[in-house]
Protein backbone atom coordinates (compact mmCIF):
# COMPACT_ATOMS: atom_id res chain seq x y z
CA UNK A 1 0.00 0.00 0.00
CA UNK A 2 1.46 3.41 -0.85
CA UNK A 3 0.20 6.68 0.25
CA UNK A 4 0.40 9.43 -2.51
CA UNK A 5 -0.62 13.35 -1.74
CA UNK A 6 -0.98 13.48 -6.12
CA UNK A 7 -0.65 12.57 -9.51
CA UNK A 8 -0.53 14.68 -12.10
CA UNK A 9 0.57 14.57 -15.70
CA UNK A 10 2.59 17.89 -16.88
CA UNK A 11 6.12 19.34 -17.74
CA UNK A 12 8.99 18.75 -15.86
CA UNK A 13 9.81 22.19 -14.97
CA UNK A 14 13.49 22.45 -13.55
CA UNK A 15 16.64 20.38 -14.10
CA UNK A 16 18.23 18.24 -16.72
CA UNK A 17 14.71 16.99 -18.05
CA UNK A 18 13.04 20.90 -17.77
CA UNK A 19 10.27 20.73 -20.30
CA UNK A 20 10.15 17.00 -20.63
CA UNK A 21 6.47 15.38 -20.83
CA UNK A 22 5.86 13.64 -17.34
CA UNK A 23 3.54 12.32 -14.94
CA UNK A 24 4.62 13.43 -11.29
CA UNK A 25 3.65 11.02 -8.07
CA UNK A 26 4.01 12.66 -5.11
CA UNK A 27 4.33 10.65 -2.30
CA UNK A 28 3.24 11.80 0.77
CA UNK A 29 5.55 12.08 4.21
CA UNK A 30 9.20 13.02 4.76
CA UNK A 31 11.80 12.26 6.94
CA UNK A 32 12.96 16.49 7.29
CA UNK A 33 9.55 17.95 8.00
CA UNK A 34 6.12 16.67 8.92
CA UNK A 35 4.93 18.80 6.31
CA UNK A 36 2.40 20.06 9.14
CA UNK A 37 3.00 24.20 9.17
CA UNK A 38 2.78 24.53 13.02
CA UNK A 39 5.63 21.80 13.17
CA UNK A 40 7.59 24.30 11.10
CA UNK A 41 9.85 25.64 13.34
CA UNK A 42 11.59 22.41 14.32
CA UNK A 43 11.85 20.53 10.72
CA UNK A 44 15.34 20.09 9.15
CA UNK A 45 14.66 21.61 6.20
CA UNK A 46 12.50 24.91 6.92
CA UNK A 47 12.56 26.17 3.53
CA UNK A 48 10.22 23.51 2.00
CA UNK A 49 7.74 25.07 -0.28
CA UNK A 50 5.50 21.48 -0.98
CA UNK A 51 2.45 19.99 0.49
CA UNK A 52 3.27 16.72 0.89
CA UNK A 53 1.11 15.79 4.18
CA UNK A 54 -1.60 13.58 3.73
CA UNK A 55 -3.47 11.97 0.50
CA UNK A 56 -5.98 14.82 -0.30
CA UNK A 57 -4.25 16.12 -3.65
CA UNK A 58 -5.56 15.53 -7.18
CA UNK A 59 -5.72 11.48 -7.60
CA UNK A 60 -4.34 11.05 -3.68
CA UNK A 61 -4.96 8.27 -1.79
CA UNK A 62 -3.82 4.85 -0.52
CA UNK A 63 -3.15 2.35 -3.18
CA UNK A 64 -2.55 -1.05 -4.01
CA UNK A 65 0.13 -1.00 -6.96
CA UNK A 66 -2.28 -2.70 -9.42
CA UNK A 67 -4.19 0.60 -9.00
CA UNK A 68 -1.87 2.69 -9.09
CA UNK A 69 -0.56 1.88 -12.35
CA UNK A 70 -4.05 1.79 -13.76
CA UNK A 71 -4.14 5.48 -12.60
CA UNK A 72 -0.66 6.26 -14.09
CA UNK A 73 -1.32 4.53 -17.30
CA UNK A 74 -4.10 6.24 -17.73
CA UNK A 75 -2.86 9.86 -17.12
CA UNK A 76 0.20 8.89 -20.00
CA UNK A 77 -1.87 10.80 -22.77
CA UNK A 78 0.18 10.61 -25.49
CA UNK A 79 -0.16 7.92 -28.09
CA UNK A 80 3.27 6.70 -28.41
CA UNK A 81 4.33 4.47 -25.10
CA UNK A 82 8.10 4.97 -25.75
CA UNK A 83 8.33 7.90 -23.83
CA UNK A 84 6.77 7.08 -20.26
CA UNK A 85 8.49 9.12 -18.00
CA UNK A 86 7.18 8.95 -14.08
CA UNK A 87 9.02 11.74 -11.73
CA UNK A 88 8.91 10.24 -7.86
CA UNK A 89 8.64 13.16 -6.24
CA UNK A 90 7.47 13.84 -2.43
CA UNK A 91 8.35 14.52 0.51
CA UNK A 92 10.81 12.19 0.09
CA UNK A 93 9.52 9.37 -2.12
CA UNK A 94 12.14 6.68 -1.09
CA UNK A 95 10.79 6.30 2.21
CA UNK A 96 7.70 4.21 -0.11
CA UNK A 97 9.22 3.60 -3.76
CA UNK A 98 10.26 0.25 -3.50
CA UNK A 99 11.66 -2.62 -5.80
CA UNK A 100 8.15 -4.07 -6.38
CA UNK A 101 6.86 -1.02 -7.43
CA UNK A 102 10.32 0.48 -9.81
CA UNK A 103 10.06 -3.50 -11.59
CA UNK A 104 6.14 -3.31 -12.40
CA UNK A 105 6.54 0.17 -13.58
CA UNK A 106 9.48 -0.97 -15.98
CA UNK A 107 7.59 -3.89 -16.85
CA UNK A 108 4.79 -1.08 -18.43
CA UNK A 109 7.39 0.34 -20.23
CA UNK A 110 7.95 3.48 -17.00
CA UNK A 111 11.18 5.25 -16.73
CA UNK A 112 11.18 5.89 -13.30
CA UNK A 113 13.12 9.40 -12.13
CA UNK A 114 13.19 10.37 -8.44
CA UNK A 115 13.91 13.66 -6.48
CA UNK A 116 15.22 12.54 -2.99
CA UNK A 117 17.03 14.40 -0.16
CA UNK A 118 19.90 11.73 -0.31
CA UNK A 119 19.34 10.33 3.37
CA UNK A 120 17.38 7.10 2.40
CA UNK A 121 18.88 4.32 0.84
CA UNK A 122 17.22 4.40 -2.86
CA UNK A 123 15.99 0.89 -4.27
CA UNK A 124 17.98 -0.88 -7.26
CA UNK A 125 16.47 -0.24 -10.59
CA UNK A 126 16.25 3.62 -10.61
CA UNK A 127 16.67 5.21 -14.16
CA UNK A 128 17.40 8.86 -13.03
CA UNK A 129 18.44 10.17 -9.54
CA UNK A 130 18.48 13.74 -8.90
CA UNK A 131 19.31 14.42 -5.11
CA UNK A 132 19.07 17.55 -3.64
CA UNK A 133 20.72 17.73 -0.30
CA UNK A 134 19.62 19.78 2.30
CA UNK A 135 21.95 21.42 5.05
CA UNK A 136 22.84 19.08 8.52
CA UNK A 137 21.91 15.99 7.04
CA UNK A 138 24.04 13.31 6.41
CA UNK A 139 23.66 12.43 2.33
CA UNK A 140 24.08 8.58 2.02
CA UNK A 141 23.48 9.20 -1.87
CA UNK A 142 26.83 9.73 -3.41
CA UNK A 143 26.12 8.52 -6.44
CA UNK A 144 23.44 9.42 -9.13
CA UNK A 145 22.92 11.80 -12.60
CA UNK A 146 22.01 14.54 -11.31
CA UNK A 147 22.67 17.03 -8.35
CA UNK A 148 20.55 20.31 -7.50
CA UNK A 149 21.19 22.55 -4.60
CA UNK A 150 18.69 24.95 -3.52
CA UNK A 151 20.53 28.05 -2.87
CA UNK A 152 21.72 29.55 -0.80
CA UNK A 153 21.30 27.55 2.43
CA UNK A 154 22.62 28.31 5.89
CA UNK A 155 25.30 25.82 6.87
CA UNK A 156 25.43 24.47 3.26
CA UNK A 157 28.23 24.85 0.67
CA UNK A 158 27.81 23.41 -2.25
CA UNK A 159 31.00 23.18 -2.84
CA UNK A 160 31.27 20.21 -0.21
CA UNK A 161 29.10 18.22 -2.47
CA UNK A 162 31.44 18.36 -5.39
CA UNK A 163 33.30 15.14 -4.84
CA UNK A 164 30.00 12.64 -4.98
CA UNK A 165 29.64 10.60 -8.20
CA UNK A 166 26.88 12.98 -10.61
CA UNK A 167 26.77 13.73 -14.02
CA UNK A 168 25.25 17.10 -13.67
CA UNK A 169 25.22 19.36 -10.95
CA UNK A 170 23.30 22.60 -10.63
CA UNK A 171 22.12 25.14 -8.64
CA UNK A 172 18.52 26.87 -8.00
CA UNK A 173 17.65 29.83 -6.44
CA UNK A 174 15.58 29.37 -3.61
CA UNK A 175 12.11 30.38 -3.77
CA UNK A 176 11.59 32.29 -0.99
CA UNK A 177 10.64 36.19 -0.29
CA UNK A 178 14.59 37.18 -1.33
CA UNK A 179 14.13 34.66 -4.42
CA UNK A 180 15.49 37.79 -6.63
CA UNK A 181 18.52 38.10 -4.71
CA UNK A 182 18.69 34.20 -4.50
CA UNK A 183 18.80 34.12 -8.22
CA UNK A 184 21.65 36.93 -8.53
CA UNK A 185 23.38 34.85 -6.21
CA UNK A 186 23.20 31.85 -8.09
CA UNK A 187 23.98 33.32 -10.91
CA UNK A 188 27.27 34.44 -9.68
CA UNK A 189 27.95 30.94 -8.19
CA UNK A 190 27.55 29.22 -11.01
CA UNK A 191 29.38 32.23 -13.43
CA UNK A 192 32.66 31.53 -11.06
CA UNK A 193 31.95 27.58 -10.98
CA UNK A 194 31.41 26.84 -14.42
CA UNK A 195 30.98 22.95 -13.81
CA UNK A 196 27.66 24.34 -12.11
CA UNK A 197 24.42 25.03 -14.20
CA UNK A 198 21.35 26.94 -13.23
CA UNK A 199 18.36 25.47 -12.49
CA UNK A 200 14.93 27.71 -12.84
CA UNK A 201 11.52 26.65 -11.79
CA UNK A 202 10.42 27.43 -15.21
CA UNK A 203 6.99 25.66 -14.04
CA UNK A 204 6.16 28.68 -11.41
CA UNK A 205 7.14 30.98 -14.39
CA UNK A 206 4.33 30.26 -16.39
CA UNK A 207 1.53 29.01 -14.45
CA UNK A 208 1.92 25.16 -14.28
CA UNK A 209 1.96 22.50 -11.76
Amino acid sequence: MYSVKEIYYTLQGEGIHAGKPAVFMRFSGCNLWTGREEDRHKAICKFCDTNFWGTDGHLGGKYETDDLLKVLNDLWAPSDPDYKFIVCTGGEPALQLDKALIDILHKHGWKVAIETNGTVALAEGIDWICMSPKANTEIIVTKGDEMKIVYPQEDLDPLDFEHMDYEHFLIQPMDSPDVEDNTFKAVAFCKSRPNWRLSIQGHKYIGID
